[in-house]
Order: C-alpha cells, then structure tokens, then sequence
C-alpha cells in the first residue's frame, strides 16, 4: 500500500493466508431499505467491477468446498470478477468448482503467490495448471504472478524471471490464452514490469496517505495516480486498480476509518473509476480476522464481516 509518496503496510509474506459467461440463477428480491445499517440482507443490484477473495477461515485454516460456495453466492451479489491472490487451500479448484456447479456468474483472476519463495512458487504454478484443466479455462480471465514483490524486497529482475517462467510453463501446458501480468504498487510498475505484463494491474491506496483532505481528494487522488500510469508508463496497455479500498475500523494516520467512511470511499470510488473507465478489484471480500495479530484496520476492509454478512446494503454504492 502506498502513502503518497510514502510507502506503509503490515506485510503477510508467509501466505496471502499469504467460458461463455454463466447466467444468474437467483430471482430478484425486494431491496432493503436505504439506511446504511447491516441488516443481514444483500440487495440483488451488482454495484462493483471486481472484489478480492482470499477464502481463509476465522481461525486461519482452508475452508471446504461447501463453505467456499455459499461464500461466492453471497460475493455474486455484488460483483461480477474476483481477484485471488493464491493457489493454496486448494482456492482455486473449490472456487472453479463452485462456480461451475452451482452456475454462479463469476469471472476468476488467479494468483500465484511468490513472497514465500521457489517452492511455494512451483506449488502454486502446479495447482494452477491442474485447476485450468480440470476446469473450463474460459472462466479464469487472467493469472498475476505476485503482490506487491517488489515493494516487500524482491529484485525486478527476479519477479520478471518468475513472470516468464509463468508465461513458459502456460504456454507448454496449452494454456497461452490466459493474461499473465504481476501486480505491484503503483510507484513501483517499472516499464520492465510493464514489457512482460499483459495487463498493467496497480495496488493504489490513500488510506495510508500522511495527509487527509476528504474522501472526495482520497478518490481523485486513486484516479489520478492511475491515469499517471495510463499516460506515462503503461504504453498503451490495459490499466487495472488491482487493490483500493477503506477499512471500517482501526488507525492508519489521519485519514478516519469508520463503517460510514468505508461504505462512502466505496461508492465514490467505483463512481469515479466507472466514469474514468478503469476496471478495478475493490479490497476486499470479507474481513481478515485471519490475519492473527495484525492491527485492526488490516483486519477490517471487507464488505463482509468475517462471518460473511453484508456489512452494510450495497444498493448504497449504486448512487453515482
């Protein structure tokens, strides 16, 4: 996560614990009333572009693949794409396994986790081939290779061999129509990163910005800084907000986390990407209890409380 112009972040490293497109099933249900409270109730409207996923139970442990597919009837609700950050728990196949038997419609964005090192890496890379086979690869739209490597230490020039190491076993496998691109911050997408990327995919958060104005500035400030990597480093690539988000409690500086400001940085925030036509996965699913020992704020930027309710009635993001 980014600081405007400083960089902050409690780093998980050890785990990200760290098709045709299928028609909706469910029948429209009336709409909760507008009051911003949690009321245990999802609307039927699908206000945001993308939502990241990471499935990990409360208490750390993988979640079945029952647990995974009332998860995802709930995510469905209010997005179209998920983003996943790893192969392990078996995520991937339980997710594609859910969407392909309960015609959940889901775009998937797979991950590879690299902070862990070589052989966690080849784990994730194995799993990911043996879920896109078993599965039909139309569903995933896209693999990036590592989060945030290069902020937490990693050299360029190991995550661009671990991006084509990727890109040569996809294409060895028959997998060559699947995007491969990593994700980085965007102070950190270097035009390197750029060249073996097929998508420019940038975490921008001003949660943790050293000033705050107004959750207005907080927003434009996001746009802006992914229109800077539009204009001036992507070189005509696509361009995707691959994090931002805002906790509902906690302490990350000045800006004021609260379940109000959250579901206000949502609804501006996919106003304005809508209107500067950025796709974007917004951070996050559920809140991450499972993060033991993290501070409040890393555990609390879901749309989902860590039981998976709704907390809050996402036909409030839909007000542009």
């Amino acid at each position: 996560m980014v600081i405007a112009g400083v960089v902050l972040l409690v780093v998980y490293v050890g785990s990200p614990k760290s098709v045709s497109k299928v028609s909706e099933v469910y029948p429209a249900a009336p709409e909760p009333p507008n009051t911003g409270a949690n009321n245990g109730s999802i609307t039927r409207v699908r206000p945001l572009w993308g939502l990241t996923y990471s499935p990990y139970n409360t208490d750390g442990s993988c979640p079945d693949v029952n647990t995974v597919t009332a998860q995802l009837h709930k995510v469905a609700a209010a997005t179209g794409h998920i983003r996943l950050y790893s192969t392990d728990c078996s995520q991937l196949s339980s997710v594609l396994q859910a969407i392909t038997r309960n015609n959940i419609a889901l775009d998937v964005y797979a991950g590879i986790w690299l902070a862990a090192g070589p052989t966690r890496m080849q784990a994730d890379l194995d799993q990911f081939v043996a879920a896109a086979k078993t599965y039909d690869t139309g569903l995933i739209k896209g693999l990036s290779v590592g989060n945030e490597d290069i902020f937490n230490g990693m050299s360029e020039a190991t995550l661009i061999g671990y991006i084509n190491q990727v890109r040569a076993r996809l294409q060895a496998e028959g997998l060559s129509g699947i995007p491969i691109y990593t994700t980085e911050q965007d102070a950190k997408f270097s035009r390197a990163l750029v060249a073996v990327s097929d998508v420019v995919e940038i975490n921008v958060h001003t949660i943790f910005d050293g000033h705050f104005a107004n959750l207005d500035a907080s927003v434009q400030s996001v746009i802006q800084r992914a229109n800077h990597i539009k204009n001036n480093v992507a070189g005509g690539k696509p361009v995707r907000i691959g994090e931002t988000g805002w906790a509902s409690a906690g302490n990350t500086g000045p800006s004021p986390l609260s379940l109000a400001n959250e579901i206000a940085y949502a609804q501006k925030f996919k106003c304005a990407a809508a209107a500067a036509g950025f796709e974007y996965f917004y951070f996050e699913a559920k809140d991450a209890q499972w993060k033991a020992g993290a501070v409040a704020s890393e555990q609390n930027f879901g749309i989902f409380n860590a039981g998976f309710t709704p907390k809050f009635d996402f036909g409030l993001l839909n007000n542009c």
